[in-house]
């Protein structure tokens, strides 16, 4: 299995900055690591959950929802297996509860695709 446990959500104010950041671990990811892919996903309320990046661990290229390009920055650290989002010139609409969350095989952008799923995380941007 997978747990994944988020961290450093919080309140900032329009055009501030957050750091997330997921830690990884479970008998299944030691084992599989380098077929993991991890991604973020965000959810406001009263809207459906979507994407906003993803990154493999064997691979570095990453990929971004165009509501966020040039503003996050996903990465990993593969020493303490965790998976962090960058967060800059934050908008209102960017407040939501963030998942982290862990699949193997094929696919990046679809919350179906990922079968191991954070608590959760608040972010709130305060206009």
């Amino acid at each position: 299995q997978v747990q994944l446990v988020e961290s450093g959500g919080g309140l900032v104010q329009a055009g501030g900055s957050l750091r997330l950041s997921c830690a990884a671990s479970g008998r299944t990811f030691s084992s599989y690591r380098m077929g993991c892919r991890m991604g973020w996903f965000r959810q406001a309320p009263g809207k459906e959950r979507e994407f906003v990046a993803a990154i493999s661990w064997s691979v570095s290229n990453a990929l971004y929802a165009d509501s966020v390009k040039g503003r996050f920055t996903i990465s990993r650290d593969n020493a303490k297996n965790t998976v962090s989002l960058q967060m800059n010139s934050l908008k209102p609409e960017d407040t939501a509860v963030y998942y982290c969350a862990a699949k193997f095989g094929i696919g990046y952008t679809q919350p179906s695709e990922y079968d191991y799923w954070g608590q959760g995380i608040q972010v709130t941007v305060s206009s």
